[in-house]
């Protein structure tokens, strides 16, 4: 069982930048295929944010495209977004999820169906 555990969110105005923080209690190289940070605003579906794995690829939405940035940090197990030009429609509650029962192809980086583990989510208001 891995657990997940969100940090950085809050309440910024449009235009500034957050950093979210993902702490695992595995080790990512020994466990995960793929981090990802997922997002659900009030009445929408989830949506994939940003999506790294271990071997090396990378996944971003069109919406964040040149804004966000996702790292992994395999000595301290944590997952981090850096979020910049932050705009209202950024405003959700932001998910952790960790995929580490099976292999996934580049298509399938953003599905939220194929990600195993959650963390609790941590919530992003950006106001203009």
């Amino acid at each position: 069982q891995v657990q997940l555990v969100e940090s950085g969110g809050g309440s910024v105005q449009s235009g500034v930048s957050l950093r979210l923080s993902c702490a695992a209690s595995s080790k990512f190289t020994d466990i995960m295929y793929c981090m990802g940070w997922f997002r659900q605003a009030p009445w929408k579906e989830r949506e994939g944010v940003a999506t790294i794995c271990n071997y090396d690829s990378t996944k971003y939405a069109n919406s964040v495209k040149g804004r966000f940035t996702i790292s992994l940090d395999n000595t301290e197990n944590t997952v981090a977004l850096r979020m910049n030009s932050l705009v209202p429609e950024d405003t959700a509650m932001y998910y952790c999820a960790a995929a580490a029962d099976h292999f996934l192809d580049y298509a399938q980086l953003l599905q939220s169906n194929e990600y195993d583990y959650w963390g609790q989510g941590t919530q992003v208001t950006v106001s203009s």
